[in-house]
């Protein structure tokens, strides 16, 4: 193998005085690139019930919602706080301030909610609305401009008509409401009490009555002194101030316990017992206008009362 010459060895980079130094740099990269990944975090935002999943390198929660431009002002609920630190997989909700007017039982309020539907809304006001009447279902959407939300709660009133009476639950806004869910006739002329177009509330007490004769004209006036008298202490005394009391010893009608004489004497028309209370009264302040205030012979038992 004389006079061969060998190949030149390759050049071996690692030995190269400038390949730990490259080396070094390279894992410096590599290590910064590591560092920094492991700083970024994901975090779950949810924006009035919408959801975003968001890579970020915040510290707090109000730097990640500044990052993600999201503005947060007084009324808005935050969760968790706003100085808070983000940490890798947290859940950060903002849900924002809208105004609702509200109707219940005929009172209306404006008030500030962050719900995001109809039933968190009033969860959050802290009304409860089972068994009542709302005019936007449970699960409207609550816009961010508002909205107006009527709601009738379930209430207990008693229904009076001729000799039926009965107890019932209702959410109607109206006595006539009520009365045409329990289908009650109420032909022209008849009278309802209260009024047709008032709120029934709780408790209520609603008649239907036929009409009656026409009242007579009340062509007397009767005079100050007199109306202030205790006609209610003289009423309860005479017949415990029932309009239909009949005492058939004289005979003797009515709360104030007229004879049909006295009775026809001061205009009344038939007997006491066919009028309301209201012309009962008005009757028997002619009565004592009459006699010039000597109740003696007209209530001997119980006048007395009248300055009581």
């Amino acid at each position: 193998m004389r006079g061969r010459r060998r190949a030149p060895r390759p050049q071996v980079p690692w030995r190269s005085p400038w390949t730990l130094v490259v080396g070094l740099a390279a894992v410096a990269v590599a290590g910064g690139l590591v560092a920094v990944a492991s700083m970024s975090k994901d975090i779950k935002l949810v924006v009035d019930g919408e959801t975003v999943v968001i890579r970020s390198f915040a510290g707090s929660v109000f730097e990640l919602l500044t990052e993600a431009e999201v503005a947060v002002g007084l009324g808005d609920y935050l969760r968790p706080g706003g100085h808070d630190q983000v940490v890798d997989g947290a859940t950060i909700v903002v849900r924002h301030a809208r105004p609702l007017r509200l109707t219940v039982d005929g009172r209306t309020s404006n008030r500030m909610v962050t719900a995001t539907n109809v039933a968190a809304a009033l969860a959050e006001l802290e009304i409860d609305h089972a068994g009542g009447r709302l005019s936007a279902p449970p699960d409207r959407v609550v816009p961010l401009s508002g909205m107006s939300l009527t709601m009738y709660t379930s209430r207990r009133v008693q229904v009076i008509a001729g000799t039926e009476r009965r107890w019932t639950r209702t959410t109607a806004g109206t006595v006539l409401e009520v009365l045409r869910q329990e289908r009650i006739r109420t032909p022209r002329g008849y009278r309802i009490t209260p009024p047709p177009d008032s709120f029934p509330r709780q408790g209520t007490v609603i008649r239907v009555t036929p009409p009656g004769p026409v009242l007579p004209p009340r062509t007397v006036p009767v005079q100050a002194a007199v109306a202030r008298l205790n006609w209610a202490g003289l009423a309860q005394c005479e017949s415990h101030g029932n309009p239909e009391a009949l005492n058939a010893a004289g005979p003797y009608y009515g709360m104030y316990q007229f004879s049909l004489a006295s009775w026809q004497s001061v205009g009344g028309v038939g007997t006491p017992v066919m009028w309301p209370a209201e012309e009962q009264t008005y009757r028997a302040q002619l009565l004592y206008q009459r006699v010039s205030g000597r109740w003696e012979g007209q209530w001997p038992h119980c006048g007395s009362r009248l300055f009581g």
